[in-house]
């Protein structure tokens, strides 16, 4: 097998900015054709978030929307609503991220779907999903990193809440629509029926908190902020050295018998406040100010070649250039170039999963705005150069 695994697969893409975005990009590196509907003149607010700038087109922009065609349309006009129901009749998914109720208002119910469209797998990414009080609420991902707790357990213990440096909420809410996707696409398999898909920022945070939310419902004890600690492993934090901070990461009582051992501190192991991690958790101060002192007599490079020798987890925090730069991306071929229309060579980060019979593959770079419009509706939907020509001058598309 060559294709990819989602050849011939058709995803009508009505999402905008990230989480949507991201969902459609991985669709469409797994070989779907992505149709991005964008609006004329305008498209993606993301088009606009710069610097940085590629030429004209917004770094933030090409980095999630890769192997996507560009049509623009007018949903503001019932023309561009009829064309829009012809490309919905021939998908078999179809994303968006409009506030909730906004495809109803234009018709797209669940009615029509079954009478329409009954195949299509439609996922829809909210702020709040279409229950409860806020359901009518927009969503951005700040808020919904302070709102579902993130924050509360991000930072050092005695300094202020702090989120994450990306936008992880909508990351991650990008990553679960993408499997919430495939497994509609699965089970249209078996059924030959599409089915609705509703995905929120706000349930992706809540299962973010992952064992800290479980430790919270078992043991009723607010969560707090460790900094870089765990709340439930020593050690396992950075440590200063004498030129810089080090990653440690000791995952059991075996590992960190080595781990004394490497620091010339043979007896933690058999002391009973750090004999199991449970011991260590409970004197998690103690054992980290004993290991600060002793970290700091040496330098990272010293500290990693002896930890890693002895099998010890560790790693320097590299920086986001340093990160992009290293051996290992280049090996994973996580950074790779592509030419853009305008952009000219244009580096991007790679595909972060390996599909050995069906390989996942960048075969178009992000899309100019409209870039396909001609394309898609002469090839998709069959109208000639006139009809095209009077959907421009209506203003309900824009074509190259």
């Amino acid at each position: 097998m060559s294709e990819g695994a989602l050849d011939g697969v058709r995803v009508v893409d009505l999402t905008r900015v990230l989480a949507g975005p991201l969902c459609a990009m991985w669709l469409g590196d797994m070989g779907a054709d992505v149709i991005k509907v964008e609006r004329p003149g305008s498209g993606d607010d993301t088009r606009a978030w710069g610097p940085p700038f590629a030429g004209t087109e917004a770094a933030y922009f090409l980095g999630v929307n890769r192997n996507k065609r560009s049509l623009t349309l007018d949903l503001g006009q019932p023309r561009g609503l009829e064309i829009l129901a012809e490309l919905i009749r021939g998908a078999d998914v179809v994303l968006d991220n409009f506030k909730i109720g906004t495809l109803d208002r234009w018709g797209f119910t669940d009615e029509w779907y079954a009478e329409e469209a009954s195949a299509a797998v439609r996922a829809t990414i909210s702020g709040y999903g279409s229950t409860g009080p806020k359901a009518a609420m927009p969503g951005y991902d700040f808020i919904l990193q302070a709102e579902t707790g993130l924050m509360a357990i991000t930072g050092e213990p005695d300094g202020e809440s702090m989120k994450l440096g990306v936008a992880i909420v909508d990351v991650c809410t990008g990553m679960l629509a993408a499997m919430s996707v495939l497994g509609g696409l699965a089970a249209r398999g078996r059924s030959g029926r599409g089915q609705r898909i509703e995905l929120s920022l706000h349930d992706t945070g809540l299962q973010m908190l992952a064992n800290v939310a479980a430790n919270h419902l078992v043991s009723g004890a607010e969560a707090v902020r460790y900094g870089n600690g765990h709340p439930n492993i020593v050690p396992y934090r950075t440590y200063p050295t004498a030129d810089g901070e080090l990653v440690v990461t000791v995952g059991n009582d075996t590992q960190f018998a080595r781990f004394a051992q490497v620091l010339g501190c043979d007896g933690w192991s058999s002391d009973p406040r750090f004999a199991r991690n449970a011991d260590r958790v409970a004197n998690r101060d103690l054992l980290d100010g004993l290991i600060r002192d002793r970290m700091v007599t040496g330098t990272r490079t010293e500290w990693s070649a002896d930890l890693e020798a002895n099998g010890i987890p560790c790693v320097p925090i590299n920086s986001v250039a340093e990160a992009l730069a290293s051996p290992q991306t280049a090996a994973r071929g996580m950074v790779t170039t592509v030419e853009h229309p305008t952009a000219g060579e244009l580096a991007l980060t790679g595909v972060p999963f390996r599909m050995f019979g069906t390989p996942a593959v960048i075969r178009r770079p992000p899309p100019t705005l409209g870039q396909h419009s001609r394309e898609v509706l002469a090839g998709e939907l069959g109208l000639d150069a006139a009809a095209i020509s009077e959907l421009v001058a209506a203003g309900v598309t824009t074509v190259e």
